[in-house]
């Protein structure tokens, strides 16, 4: 077995258990002593690691974490909260609206985006009304995982699968065949959590809270930036959609709507009187989390170059267009190799294969609900338990945990995507 694929066990180890002796490690740490250990090996040369990282993905997550960061330091994430769950007057009635309102958000506004906002809100209902922040956080990367499903922006890999694999109408296609066991799969997430959390749910009164605006003109410029980037996914929905009829001459990347919609808040920012104020924000997001995808883009690129599972689909002549067999690899090579790189690997092998719609699909919900299985699973997990971790003093999620509800819950899922697409 070769250094790449080594390293990878350990890093996956290591996050399961997240201790060397008294020193507890941080899962951004252990991915990047991944990366650096395949370039010191010369697994893979510093340029091709450069040029692995995917900017654009970076990129997006600041502009995000810039907004999100806005946000929270002006109190308006405070007033979403409120306005999105202050009705909630139980736990049941709490996590069934986290559930149902992230999930069908991340189907427009894409599960990483999300992650970034709704894990401050997490931690604050939790706070507010004690309620073990554990079960809220599951409830979110739940929500945003599950919810992601049936919508070709819903997640990169979703998009990946709508651009290059052929499909006529891609918002037709994943509404028809992935929007019905999507809701079903909410509602099972909801059942899951609430047997492993039974305690949690005892709570019958909630506190609505307040709307604690701290910093009226921040929070206006915060709301700006997030009008900016529905509007902006908006018209780009609409782009795609026009373009199923006519050829549209132009487009814009999901990195430029990160950036144009922070942009208001650097500027307002810059514009500060106060010199300590102009780089506060920007000191605060979690640039950890950044570097846990630099590394991991780096560490996957390696793990890629090394032909390991290509070789491994090649040995067993796996047929490429099975519902079922696609949905099970799917879900389990997700884990090892992250989930955009494995449909980067697998869209061009079922294309050649003939697979159709129906295949496509299969692979794109066992892609997204890989992510329900454990931690690595999805990215949007890495940025709730990394941004958890950074506001909460170090508590969040174990592997362990996590895996706890996921991999029951992952069961379910893939028990009732394949259901339906049998109906189908």
């Amino acid at each position: 077995m070769n250094i790449s694929i080594l390293t990878l066990a350990v890093v996956f180890l290591l996050i399961a258990i997240r201790q060397i002796g008294s020193a507890r490690l941080q899962i951004w740490q252990i991915m990047l002593g991944g990366a650096v250990f395949v370039i010191l090996t010369g697994e893979i040369s510093p340029r091709a690691a450069f040029h692995a990282i995917h900017f654009d993905v970076i990129f997006f997550l600041f502009g995000m974490f810039i907004i999100g960061q806005a946000m929270e330091d002006s109190g308006y994430l405070t007033h979403i909260c409120h306005i999105l769950f202050g009705r909630a007057k139980s736990v049941d009635a709490l996590v069934l609206a986290i559930l149902f309102t992230m999930g069908i958000g991340s189907a427009v506004l894409m599960n990483d985006t999300l992650a970034i906002i709704g894990t401050p809100i997490m931690l604050l209902l939790a706070r507010r009304n004690h309620i073990s922040p554990k079960l809220l956080l599951l409830c979110l990367a739940f929500a945003i995982t599950t919810g992601s499903v049936m919508s070709p922006i819903g997640n990169p890999q979703n998009l990946l699968i709508a651009l290059g694999g052929n499909i006529g109408n891609p918002f037709l296609t994943f509404f028809q065949y992935l929007f019905a066991p999507t809701i079903v799969n909410l509602f099972m997430a909801y059942i899951v959590l609430k047997v492993l959390y039974k305690k949690e749910f005892h709570r019958t009164e909630l506190q609505p809270g307040i709307e604690d605006i701290r910093h009226v003109r921040l929070a206006k410029i915060a709301r700006l930036s997030l009008v900016l980037v529905v509007c902006l996914i908006l018209a780009k929905v609409a782009l795609a959609v026009m373009n199923l009829f006519t050829p549209v001459p132009f487009d814009f990347k999901l990195t430029a709507i990160a950036l144009i919609g922070c942009s208001p808040i650097l500027i307002y920012r810059f514009m500060s009187k106060k010199k300590t104020y102009r780089f506060h924000i920007l000191r605060r997001i979690d640039w950890f989390t950044l570097v846990f995808f630099a590394s991991m883009f780096v560490l996957m690129e390696s793990v890629w170059r090394s032909g390991f599972f290509q070789h491994l689909l090649s040995a067993f002549s796996l047929n490429m267009t099975g519902v079922l067999v696609m949905m099970i690899l799917s879900v389990l090579v997700s884990q090892l190799i992250s989930n955009v790189p494995m449909v980067a690997l697998f869209l061009p092998l079922m294309l050649s294969a003939g697979a159709g719609a129906k295949e496509l699909m299969a692979l794109a919900a066992g892609s997204t609900i890989a992510g329900n299985l454990f931690i690595l699973g999805a990215a949007s997990n890495i940025i709730i338990i990394q941004h958890a971790e950074k506001e909460n003093r170090g508590e969040s999620l174990s592997f362990l945990e996590f895996a706890k509800a996921g991999i029951p819950l992952t069961i379910i899922n893939t028990a009732v995507y394949l259901l339906f697409f049998e109906i189908f």
